[in-house]
Order: structure tokens, then sequence, then C-alpha cells
């Protein structure tokens, strides 16, 4: 009896769980048919308490491309998917090099970005130190939903007078805002609790990373409501030459095509 394929998933992501659930589940029936793969999920490790997804799950980094492809070779993987974070670009190039070392099939998984609506006041960015720029223009009460790391950019004097709300998975650590208050939390979020929070913190801009998906979703919405500015943090590029999948469901269908 041959091996079962081998999936390696750079994960971290809701739909990187929902990917290894699939993939590790006996489905004889549609929408993806087949005997359950060998899922191996990679998880960075930035969480203190990840939620982790079904199969073998690692933690910690390869130690860069050559590191990667080695892992690849060794553990005889038969396709690869990075479906980490949109803005975790380091490791989506790592990915790509160490794919085309070890002759591995990829693909990249990402949630379509958000797109602005009629009513929102989107200020596009190219980073979050040109966010941290156009804040004095914007607003003085601002609810920082980038994560805890890169708080360093808004640490600067030439903010010391504006107010920050920071919402983090995990309590950030030195440099950051001088004036701040920290809200541990956990997506999905409610339009509700979204609406409740911007009006009980009287803030008057946000500053997003364009993460796409649901989960977060509803503080746009409650920031067009109230007429707040938002900043937008744009997403690096997926290295060229990569195929793209925006569903977990079309990336399942890829590998069963490819490794299955």
């Amino acid at each position: 009896m041959s091996p079962r394929p081998h999936v390696l998933i750079l994960g971290g992501t809701t739909e990187a769980r929902r990917l290894a659930a699939a993939l590790t589940a006996d489905r004889p029936s549609a929408p993806h048919p087949g005997p359950p793969l060998r899922v191996t999920s990679s998880l960075a490790g930035r969480v203190a308490e990840p939620r982790l997804p079904a199969g073998d799950v690692r933690i910690g980094g390869f130690g860069g491309p050559e590191g990667l492809a080695r892992w690849l070779r060794e553990h005889a993987v038969d396709a690869l998917i990075d479906a980490t974070h949109p803005f975790a670009g380091t490791i989506s190039f790592h990915a790509a090099q160490a794919a085309a070392t070890a002759h591995v099939p990829l693909l990249a998984l990402r949630r379509p970005g958000w797109v602005p609506e009629p009513g929102d006041d989107w200020h596009p960015v190219g980073s979050l130190d040109e966010a941290a720029a156009a804040l004095p223009a914007l607003g003085e009460r601002v609810f920082l939903t980038t994560g805890r790391l890169g708080l360093s950019a808004f640490a600067h004097a030439g903010l010391a007078a504006l107010w920050f709300l920071v919402r983090s998975v995990d309590a950030p650590e030195p440099p950051h805002p001088a004036r701040m208050e920290v809200l541990l939390d956990r997506g999905p979020f409610t339009l509700d609790g979204e609406r409740d929070l911007l009006r009980r913190h009287r803030v008057d801009v946000l500053v997003t990373k364009d993460s796409g998906g649901a989960a977060t979703a509803p503080k746009l919405t409650a920031a067009r409501e109230a007429g707040i500015p938002v900043v937008v943090v744009r997403r690096p590029p997926t290295p060229a030459g990569v195929p793209v999948a925006t569903t977990w469901e079309a990336a399942a269908t890829w590998v069963r095509d490819t490794a299955g």
C-alpha cells in the first residue's frame, strides 16, 4: 500500500485550519472526495495559545528558504500550501524559493482583500510608517488593529499627543505609543460590539491592515456608520509565478488534483 500524500500547510489563519480539517477527513462524497491525506501544519509561534488545526503540527521557523527546502525533502512533502497571514510576507517568499529548490508544487491561499463601499473614508498607505505619518491630520483617538508587532512605528515623539486603543491577541511589548490602552481580544467580532467600542472610547480614526475576511470586517462597517476615517495598509505582493486560491475549498481541490 502506497503512503498517503504529505501536504505541508504554512498556517495560522482560519482558512488554513479549515483546509487542514478538510484534507485530514475521510470524505468519500463531494465536494472534496478522497481518502484523508497526511497533513502537517506549521505555525510561526508568535501567538502564545494558537488554535491548533487537525493533523500534525509543528511550531517555529525553518531557518530560511534553505531550511524549508531541506524539510520538504526530508519529510517527502508532495504539496506546499502557503496559507499564512496576508502580511506575513517574508515566509511567502521563502516558501517560493524553497518550493522551487525542492521541486514541490506550491499554492498560495489568500482570502480576498476588503473593498471600500459607498460612504467609506479610506486612506490607503503602503506601510505602518506611512499609516503613522497620516494620523495627525485625521484624528486624535486612534483604534489600532494592526496587531502587537510593529507598534514601534507609532511610538515616536511626533505622535505623543495622540491616544491609542491597541487590540491584539497577546500583550504587546515596547516600544509602543506613549498614551495607549490595550484590549486583548480575538475575533470574530460583532457589528454591535464594534459600534459600542468606537463610541465608548470616542475613537475618531481607525488603522487596519487589509487582511480581508469576515472575522474582523465589522469594524469597517462601524467606522463607515460613524463617519470615521480608516487608514488601510495595503498588502505586500504575492511572489511572482505562484498560483493563488481565494478559498480553502479551491485549495482543497488543488491539493487533491496535485498530490492526492
